[in-house]
C-alpha cells in the first residue's frame, strides 16, 4: 500500500459558522492582511483580548505570522501587523478531467506552488490507481518539505461529498464510484472530493472575484457544464450534492445528440469534445484536438476566437437564467476560451446583456484563475476547510517534511 504520511489535517468542509471566530479571524487577514491586531477587531467586531488568542492560537499553527513593525519607532508596544503564513503549509490536489489528470501544490493565498498534468488513461479502477501511484512522486519532487494540509480530488459531474462518491460522470462514464475510500486508504491525508464548479466557487469567494461577496454564482464550462451556488458564504449542495446540475437544459436550435437520449442539451452542445469537432468539420482543426483549437484563439486566430464566441453565445442563456432566479452579488464563468483570449470576455458580456436586464449583466465576469484554473480547483476544497475551521487542525512542527514511502501495495 501506498501513503503519505502528513500533518496537519483536518476534517471536511462546513459553513463558516462552523469555523468560530478563529476562523473569522483568519478569514479577515486573508482579505485584508498584513492587519494589525487592532485592525482584526475593528474589522470583525471582536476584542483585543479575543483577537490576541485567536492570532496566538493562529500563529501556533503555522497559518499566520508577524511581520516587522511598519514605518518610524514609536512609543509603547509595537503594533506587528499580521499575515496569511504561506512558508509552512501547502494543499495537494488532483483534478480528474476528460483528457488530463491535474496534480497541483497551492500555498495558503491559493497560488499555484507546482502543478504537472498527465494523460487521464482507462476507468475508474485504472485512473485511481495512477493517481497512488503518481501523488507521492509528485509531493516528494515539489513540496519542498512542507507539511499537507489534505488531499482534494476533483472532477465533473454527480459528485456526492458527503458520501465522498463520483455518482455519475457521463463523459468519463464512471457510475457509484467511491474516490474518497479509496484514495483515504492510501494517503492517509483527509480527502476533500467535489464538483470542479462548487470547488471553483469556493476558491471565488476566498481568492477570487468573489472574495468580500456572500451570493455567488459560478458557472463551469468544459466538457462537463455545471452550475455553483453560494449563499451566506457557503456553497449550496442539494439533496445528496445535486445542486447546480443544468447540463441538460435546452439550447434551442441544437440538434446535436446527448447521452441522456436527447438533443439539444446544453453540456452535449458546448463541451469541449464538441467544438473540437466542430473545428475539425469547419476546416480549422486537421483532427479534433480541443488544447490545439485553446491555443489558436490564445494566439488570436479569427477562426477559433469565432467559434469560442460561438460557445459563448449559448452558454449565454444559461448565464441569464441563474442570473434571474438566484440574483446573486456576482456569476463567474469559467470557461477555456475566456483564460487564454481574455479578450473574449466582452463578447460574453454582451451576449448575456441580450438576455438578462443590463444591471443583471454588469454582475458577470470571467473566472480569476486563467490558465490555472484547474489547479486551484483541485485544491480548493482543502484551502476552505482550513479557513473555515482551523482549530481542528492536527498541528506538526512547522515545515515538518512530508515523509512519502511505499508499503507494498
Amino acid at each position: 500500500m501506498l501513503s503519505l504520511v502528513a500533518a496537519p489535517a483536518f476534517g471536511r468542509a462546513a459553513p463558516p459558522v462552523e469555523g468560530g471566530a478563529a476562523g473569522v479571524v483568519l478569514r479577515a487577514v486573508l482579505a485584508g492582511g498584513p492587519l494589525t491586531r487592532a485592525a482584526v477587531g475593528r474589522a470583525i467586531g471582536l476584542s483585543p483580548a479575543a483577537v490576541s488568542r485567536h492570532t496566538a492560537d493562529l500563529i501556533a499553527l503555522g497559518l499566520l505570522r508577524e511581520l516587522p513593525p511598519e514605518g518610524p519607532p514609536r512609543a509603547g508596544r509595537p503594533q506587528l501587523p499580521l499575515d496569511i503564513d504561506t512558508r509552512g503549509h501547502l494543499a495537494v490536489g488532483v483534478h480528474i478531467g476528460v483528457p488530463w489528470l491535474t496534480f497541483a501544490l497551492l500555498d495558503l493565498r491559493g497560488r499555484v506552488v507546482a502543478h504537472e498534468r498527465r494523460p487521464r488513461q482507462g476507468d475508474a479502477a485504472a485512473v485511481l490507481r495512477a493517481v497512488r501511484e503518481c501523488l507521492p512522486g509528485f509531493v516528494r519532487q515539489r513540496a519542498g518539505g512542507r507539511s499537507l494540509l489534505g488531499l482534494g480530488v476533483v472532477t465533473g459531474g454527480w459528485v456526492d461529498s458527503e458520501r465522498g462518491t463520483v455518482v455519475e460522470h457521463g463523459p468519463l462514464g464512471w457510475r457509484d464510484v467511491p474516490v474518497r475510500d479509496v484514495l483515504a486508504g492510501v494517503t492517509r491525508l483527509p480527502v476533500h472530493l467535489d464538483s470542479h464548479a462548487r470547488a471553483l466557487a469556493q476558491a471565488e469567494l476566498l481568492f477570487g472575484a468573489g472574495a468580500g461577496a456572500t451570493e455567488l454564482v459560478h458557472l463551469f464550462v468544459g466538457n462537463v457544464v455545471d452550475a455553483a451556488i453560494a449563499t451566506s458564504g457557503g456553497v449550496l449542495r442539494g439533496r445528496r450534492s445535486r445542486a447546480g446540475d443544468i447540463g441538460h437544459l435546452p439550447v434551442p436550435g441544437s440538434a446535436e445528440p446527448c447521452p441522456c437520449g436527447r438533443t439539444g442539451c446544453l453540456q452535449a452542445t458546448v463541451s469541449e469534445r464538441t467544438l473540437a469537432h466542430r473545428a475539425h468539420r469547419e476546416g480549422v482543426l486537421p483532427a479534433p484536438d480541443f488544447d490545439r483549437l485553446l491555443a489558436l484563439a490564445g494566439a488570436g486566430e479569427p477562426a477559433a476566437l469565432r467559434l469560442f464566441e460561438e460557445r459563448l453565445r449559448l452558454v449565454a442563456p444559461a448565464a441569464e437564467l441563474l442570473l434571474n432566479v438566484l440574483n446573486p452579488e456576482v456569476l463567474v464563468v469559467t470557461e477555456a476560451g475566456l483564460a487564454v483570449a481574455p479578450q473574449l470576455a466582452d463578447h460574453l458580456h454582451e451576449r448575456v446583456a441580450e438576455h438578462a436586464r443590463p444591471e443583471a449583466a454588469r454582475l458577470v465576469t470571467a473566472g480569476s484563475f486563467g490558465v490555472d484554473v484547474l489547479a486551484v480547483a483541485a485544491c480548493a476544497g482543502v484551502l476552505d476547510s482550513a479557513y473555515r475551521r482551523p482549530m481542528e487542525l492536527r498541528t506538526a512542527p512547522l515545515g515538518a517534511a512530508v515523509a512519502v514511502r511505499s508499503t507494498g501495495h
